[in-house]
């Protein structure tokens, strides 16, 4: 994808579902979500492990998985960033594209070129081993 799309995608994003979201402040699932909180979007936290607990970022519990993030809170999910290691995005993007989301991003050092072909086929905007806190940086200048 390239940085027009990128920025477009950016631009009309309003949720953002972080998947392998963690708790840990130090851990870059924590800041590049919190990140992405400071800079206007909604973030739902999903991980299993964390279910029904507070994430630390504000006002936000953490989800199972994207099914239940949508019906708990009644949102579209413009975009998943996944945190997760290469051989679970398979299951990712189909949850992704069962629930409807608008876009699906591998995190920095996630590469699943099979994913990627089959999110291409189905239409859905796919960006990897890219990382969305720098590129929202890089895009907006901030």
């Amino acid at each position: 994808m390239q940085d027009p799309e990128l920025k477009q995608l950016l631009e009309t994003a309003k949720t953002i579902a972080v998947v392998g979201f963690s708790s840990q402040a130090h851990k870059p699932s924590f800041f590049v979500a919190k990140y992405l909180q400071s800079q206007g979007y909604r973030i739902l936290p999903i991980n299993p492990g964390l279910m029904g607990r507070p994430s630390g970022l504000l006002g936000e519990t953490c989800y199972p998985d994207l099914k239940t993030a949508i019906e708990e809170t009644g949102l579209k999910v413009d975009l998943v960033d996944v945190f997760r290691r290469a051989e679970y995005t398979p299951d990712v993007l189909a949850q992704a594209m069962n629930i409807g989301a608008g876009a699906v991003w591998l995190q920095q050092g996630i590469r699943n070129d099979f994913v990627q072909a089959k999110a291409k086929a189905a239409g859905l905007p796919f960006v990897m081993d890219r990382c969305l806190k720098t590129e929202h940086q890089r895009l907006f200048h901030i």
